[in-house]
């Protein structure tokens, strides 16, 4: 697997004087960089979404220099703890699983789930309380992204499901619009933007309410780091409370979407 480093130089508003300093602290910043809107990769190379918007806030905070590694999500937690990067700010859901083995700062987003099938599939899938009906899952052929915590949800809750793993949420689309699966799972921020707004996607609609079990989506997404850091877990939460308290962190939302992602209190 060849992994691409991408250089970002950040340089706080209150750190003018460590700009000409060669030895300023550098961090090095795992990311998916396919993950659009949140991380990705333009036309000419260079990185852009939300994740970024948010590292280069921090970055700016804490007079720090990011370098960034693009990663496979799936080898993205082993390669923070391999020590191949400092940092993983890559939309990465704060759950009680991934603590027994990294860290995190609080929340800068929100998680949630939903699941996405064509518009001529009638299903009812959950319940009114929003609780998934399992009888009503089978037949259908379900997409997943590997090791997300969507596959996780449908591993605990829905263990007799019929689903398919995938790389990519580039494959998992296209599996969808051919057929191949009947429904997916996946974040509805991304669907909306990537899928269901565009002409490819205009056949296809939410099937059911948001799921956003706290148990296994967390209270949303974090900065994750190794355990046994506390000094740098206070500076990167620091730095997100002054991006949320500042109108920085809703300006990043606001590029994208026509609402912020964040709850207010997260800044107290």
């Amino acid at each position: 697997m060849r992994i691409h480093s991408f250089r970002l130089l950040a340089i706080g508003a209150f750190a003018m004087l460590g700009a000409a300093n060669a030895s300023a602290e550098t961090l090095r910043v795992g990311m998916e960089c396919t993950y659009a809107p949140f991380n990705y990769k333009t036309a000419d190379g260079e990185l852009a979404g939300y994740d970024v918007d948010v590292a280069n806030g921090v970055a700016g905070i804490i007079g720090a220099e990011f370098e960034f590694v693009c990663q496979e999500w799936d080898g993205m937690i082993p390669a923070l703890l391999a020590n191949k990067f400092d940092l993983i700010i890559a939309s990465m859901s704060i759950t009680e699983k991934r603590m027994e083995k990294m860290d995190f700062t609080g929340p800068y987003r929100f998680s949630t789930g939903r699941i996405v099938g064509a518009k001529k599939t009638e299903v009812n899938l959950f319940d009114d309380a929003g609780n998934p009906i399992p009888e009503n899952f089978k037949g259908l052929k379900v997409g997943l992204e590997r090791a997300t915590t969507y596959s996780s949800w449908f591993e605990a809750e829905l263990p007799d499901a019929d689903v398919v793993l995938y790389d990519s949420s580039e494959s998992l689309y296209l599996d969808l619009q051919n057929g191949r699966v009947d429904i997916i799972m996946t974040n509805p921020m991304k669907a909306h933007l990537k899928f269901l707004s565009k002409e490819d996607g205009a056949g296809f609609d939410f099937k059911g309410p948001v799921v956003d079990e706290e148990k296994y989506f967390g209270i949303g997404v974090g900065i994750g780091l190794r355990q046994g850091q506390p000094e740098l877990k206070e500076r990167l939460n620091s730095a997100l409370k002054q991006l949320i308290n500042s109108g920085e962190l809703e300006s990043y939302a606001m590029k994208i979407f026509p609402f912020k992602l964040h709850k207010d209190e997260w800044g107290q």
